[in-house]
């Protein structure tokens, strides 16, 4: 097949790097308080952090707000206040506890105060519900939820052109440069997928989306080997049940045909009969199929309620 797509200054795998966009994390003080969160909300919703240095929730909670707040990529952003130091602003919030937080839209608080440490699932669907009580989107925003339409629509080529056009507006936009290397992979393409990969720097390697196409590359290619011996696999597991390494080989070339549920409890198999094999490679393996079929999949979510039931069980 030929190459489907071949971006500006992505032969040699990333493009060029360009100019990084403005952080959306701050510090807020009592000074700053009107152009850091009052005015900066009529731009973009604000969630404000009350935080203290000796408050030990804080310390994990404060780093789970940076890291869903940036990977929003500039539709919200993220104010952090020490309350010790600023207690006028933390006074006239009402703040009585921290961590505590807030969220301003149009120089108006948009909640209630929301004491106590949210976990980062519960984060991001804060900052989901903000993005669609407040309508707030950008331009890159929506061309990239137009490359995903058209990825999964299966109209590759105008995927791979959308998100082309928005890595050349911005060349470090992870969820973009994943997005163009999924479509790479749909189109058969995976060793110009692994190009796309090969260099990126360490806010893209953390980000959802490259987590997951690198998990889905990685699975492909071991599947295509585990295809060829499939039936080789199911005789072993007929003849030894608790030939582990056989179900475990098994699971990978289901995935790469497609059967996801049925690679999913090959896996969970192995944990029911043999939690700690190969030093738990069964769960392990298991949790890279959800990594690579994303999180909201179906077949993740039924088999995560599984693992979730055999390990507390």
């Amino acid at each position: 097949m030929d190459i489907l797509f071949d971006p500006p200054n992505q032969a040699a795998g990333l493009p060029a790097a360009g100019t990084a966009a403005p952080d959306p994390v701050r510090d807020g003080t009592d000074a700053n308080f009107q152009t850091e969160i009052l005015a900066a909300s009529k731009e973009v919703p604000v969630i404000v952090d009350f935080w203290a240095t000796w408050c030990g929730p804080c310390k994990q909670y404060t780093p789970v707000l940076e890291k869903v707040v940036r990977a929003a990529e500039g539709r919200v952003r993220l104010v952090k206040v020490d309350i010790d130091k600023n207690p006028v602003l933390a006074r006239s919030a009402g703040i009585q506890s921290v961590p505590t937080t807030m969220v301003f839209w149009q120089g108006q608080p948009l909640t209630q105060p929301l004491p106590g440490a949210l976990p980062e699932g519960q984060v991001k669907k804060l900052v989901e519900q903000i993005l669609q009580m407040t309508g707030t989107t950008t331009a890159q925003a929506d061309l990239l939820a137009e490359g995903k339409k058209a990825l999964e629509e299966g109209a590759l080529q105008d995927a791979a052109e959308i998100f082309g056009a928005l890595l050349e507006q911005e060349p470090d936009n992870a969820a973009a440069l994943a997005g163009l290397a999924k479509t790479f992979m749909a189109a058969g393409q995976e060793e110009q997928a692994k190009g796309l990969l090969a260099n990126l720097n360490a806010k893209q390697a953390e980000h959802a989306d490259i987590i997951q196409v690198k998990a889905a590359l990685e699975l492909a290619e071991a599947g295509r080997k585990a295809q060829g011996a499939l039936g080789q696999y199911q005789a072993a597991l007929a003849a030894n049940p608790n030939d582990h390494q056989a179900r475990f080989d098994l699971a990978t070339a289901l995935n790469a045909s497609g059967q996801r549920a049925e690679a999913a409890e090959a896996l969970l198999e192995i944990i029911r009969r043999d939690r700690a094999w190969n030093d738990g490679a069964a769960r392990a393996q298991l949790l890279k199929l959800f990594e690579s079929w994303g999180l909201m999949d179906e077949a993740t979510v039924a088999a995560r309620r599984k693992l979730s039931a055999l390990l507390f069980s």
